[in-house]
């Protein structure tokens, strides 16, 4: 059983919903993100309704990059371990390329490139050091793809990190580590950031798409595509479809 799961963007969306299903499964809880008021409720909560849970919550910004390294660090050595990392904080700014948004735009490929290599840099070093661990990466279905719009730069930073857990996958091949790597691909599920998205073609509410994140990390896959249905024969089909038809769908 991984007891220490190490979360973070857990101030809202997946992360919180992850982390309210890990504490009632009596999971101990390192939980970081940039809105430190917020996580300092989600730990009162948690406390609240789990007598005997234990969460820790430390500020991070994941484009403070020495920070991430302090940050899970500190859990680490606080928590006595952490058992698995969920690289989970992400960014959904931007605007169609060449449409002056380069900020925007910029803003979310630092956060959603280098943040999340820096958050599998650092888990993968108190992994080694521990010889065991489970990292676990939240991409998008909407890797599989080019995206227009505002999904852009946003899709090709997922595609960024579903590429990077292969390869930290494939670097372990052979490895007498019992390290495992899975690559998480959401559709759209119920956030604040689906709720500033034009479009979110089925859609499911936060409570049925993070039961299946957790459900789909706990059985450790190397990837797995949550909600299964529609989303994995989607995801398949969005390979292959002419970006007419991909653009309908995302």
């Amino acid at each position: 059983m991984r007891r220490t799961i190490l979360i973070t963007g857990a101030s809202s969306g997946l992360g919180q919903g992850m982390a309210r299903l890990y504490a009632a499964k009596g999971h101990r809880l390192a939980l970081c993100a940039r809105r430190a008021e917020r996580l300092d409720a989600l730990k009162a909560e948690l406390e609240s309704t789990h007598r005997d849970v234990t969460v820790v919550v430390k500020p991070l910004d994941v484009t403070d990059y020495a920070a991430v390294f302090r940050v899970f660090a500190a859990f680490d050595h606080e928590l006595g371990g952490v058992d698995r990392v969920i690289v989970n904080a992400g960014l959904g700014k931007g605007a169609s390329v060449g449409t002056g948004y380069f900020a925007a735009n910029k803003q979310t490929a630092e956060t959603n490139v280098i943040g999340a290599l820096a958050q599998c840099e650092a888990a993968m070093e108190i992994f080694r050091a521990a010889g065991a661990g489970h990292l676990v990466v939240v991409s998008s279905v909407s890797a599989r793809r080019g995206c227009r719009g505002a999904m852009t730069t946003y899709a090709a930073s997922k595609a960024f990190v579903a590429s990077l857990a292969e390869g930290i996958r494939s670097d372990l091949v052979g490895s007498p580590l019992p390290i495992k790597v899975t690559t998480v691909f959401p559709g759209y599920i119920e956030s604040e950031m689906t709720a500033r998205a034009a479009r979110t073609p089925f859609q499911v509410d936060s409570a049925t798409g993070c039961r299946a994140l957790v459900e789909a990390i706990e059985r450790e896959p190397a990837a797995a595509t949550v909600p299964s249905w529609p989303w994995k024969p989607l995801g398949l089909a969005l390979r292959v479809l002419p970006l007419r038809a991909v653009r309908k769908i995302m």
